[in-house]
């Protein structure tokens, strides 16, 4: 017997998008302690619309970890389009620039107390593996140090997540310390 998954309706599928973007927010913000009942209220739907599509808050976690990872994947793969040789860079400057205001989210990416491949199967994969296409392209470039792994990019991208206790500017100014630290002699 085979089964066949209906399509989502067009208002199921914009109300499960409107849950992604407040739980995302919400979580970002406020942590993960914030009840799936709120999340709906803020999404202005009913509870049982948040349940029906995720049926706990781990589900729920699981779909914005999942869906922000893939934005972070393809907004990488925009900078490898337009230029293989600064993608990199860019890409930690908006990192810097999204941890400030996504603690949640940049904590499971930079493996601070969330286990990032039980809360969202594949998505560190995901994360490390175009992390390491932008390393190789800017390495062929030539604006990358050669003696420069996927692990130590990682390392530092946790650098950058622990600035934001110092105050304002000080994340922003670490990142640009980190990328001419990358930049390659030439």
């Amino acid at each position: 017997m085979t089964s066949t998954t209906r399509p989502m309706r067009a208002d199921a599928a914009r109300n499960r998008a409107k849950v992604l973007e407040v739980a995302y927010e919400t979580f970002a913000a406020e942590g993960l302690a914030v009840p799936i009942d709120e999340i709906a209220r803020r999404a202005g739907v009913g509870p049982g619309t948040v349940y029906r599509h995720f049926p706990t808050k781990e589900v729920l976690f699981q779909a914005v970890i999942e869906d922000r990872v893939r934005s972070i994947v393809e907004r990488a793969h925009q900078l490898l389009a337009a230029d293989p040789g600064t993608a990199l860079f860019e890409f930690l400057r908006e990192m810097v620039r999204t941890a400030a205001a996504d603690h949640g989210i940049a904590d499971a990416l930079a493996g601070y107390g969330v286990d990032l491949d039980a809360a969202a199967p594949g998505a560190e994969a995901a994360f490390l593996g175009v992390m390491e296409e932008m390393l190789a392209a800017a390495q062929r470039a030539g604006t990358v140090r050669p003696d420069v792994g996927g692990p130590e990019v990682k390392a530092l991208m946790t650098v950058c997540k622990s600035t934001d206790r110092y105050g304002d500017g000080i994340a922003e100014r670490v990142a640009e310390i980190i990328v001419d630290g990358l930049r390659s002699a030439r």
